[in-house]
């Protein structure tokens, strides 16, 4: 296959799509990074490697759970290892959450509602606590460029129905459970993550995208786990924090986008997307 065989459908915030010349669907993952809402003006090299690698494993630890959109490898030789053919779905509008861990978005939620989602949860928890259980915390899609908005499941039922949006809250905590209970055995807490499902003409439903990565989830370091504030992490929350400072110099609120990274940050930033990548499948990265 050559890549001038291909058609450019849709670029997101990381991965490129295209259309094959037999109606698969090419999804390409880019070392491009996103944070924020905003595309960082700096690639992290071999990231798009890591995701596609480590979306490929998780794909067969979850493979007795969910059909995943995965049909083959067999991409142009300039994408090898960091794309994947996959079956064309119809997407369903609904960023699924899963969360063990209160944190991010969740945790601004539980200060302003005492839940998340519509979830209600003990009283006195901090960033970084572990919840009494796994729950579901589905968002908005937005646009590209815009912040995807939580909402409840009564929400999702509203858009997709109440049989497929408890479909989705099964599958998506079931999808978390396999991930945390192995991420553990490896040291790594998964504190959160983000999946995203569509359909096939007979209703199925698909696993799609990436999954149990370090750009949609949440990944701690077991050891260094401390509620009470921001935890050690192997994903772009390096990235997040290094905006944030006053190294930066960049305004969140600015409308501004954001600065490019420095080649310090480029370089830890790759190294901890490596590391959770190795140390949950035990393969060397190459």
């Amino acid at each position: 296959m050559a890549a001038g065989d291909l058609t450019h459908v849709y670029s997101g915030k990381v991965r490129e799509l295209y259309r094959m010349a037999d109606g698969r669907l090419l999804f390409v993952a880019t070392d491009r990074i996103s944070v924020y809402d905003h595309i960082i003006p700096t690639l992290i090299p071999d990231k798009g490697r890591v995701l596609t690698q480590l979306s490929l494993w998780w794909f067969e630890q979850l493979a007795d759970i969910v059909p995943t959109h995965l049909l083959a490898l067999d991409v142009p030789a300039e994408y090898e290892g960091r794309a994947m053919v996959c079956e064309e779905l119809a997407m369903l509008p609904v960023e699924c959450v899963a969360r063990g861990y209160l944190t991010g978005s969740g945790l601004a939620d539980y200060s302003r509602t005492g839940g998340v989602c519509g979830v209600s949860l003990p009283e006195g928890l901090v960033d970084g606590s572990r919840l009494p259980e796994p729950i579901f915390t589905p968002a908005t899609k937005a646009p590209q460029g815009e912040h995807d908005e939580n909402v409840d499941l009564a929400a999702v039922a509203a858009t997709v129905g109440s049989a497929v949006a408890d479909d989705l809250r099964r599958l998506t905590l079931a999808v978390y459970a396999r991930g945390e209970e192995i991420a553990h055995g490896r040291g790594i807490i998964l504190a959160d993550t983000k999946l995203e499902f569509g359909r096939r003409p007979d209703g199925t439903i698909v696993l799609a995208d990436e999954v149990l990565t370090p750009d949609s989830s949440r990944f701690w370091p077991a050891t260094e786990w401390e509620p009470g504030h921001a935890q050690a992490s192997f994903d772009k929350q390096y990235v997040r924090d290094w905006l944030t400072s006053p190294a930066s110099g960049w305004d969140r609120t600015s409308g501004e986008p954001p600065p490019p990274l420095p080649d310090e940050v480029v370089e830890r930033t790759r190294a901890k997307y490596v590391e959770a990548y190795e140390r949950l499948t035990g393969r060397q990265f190459a």
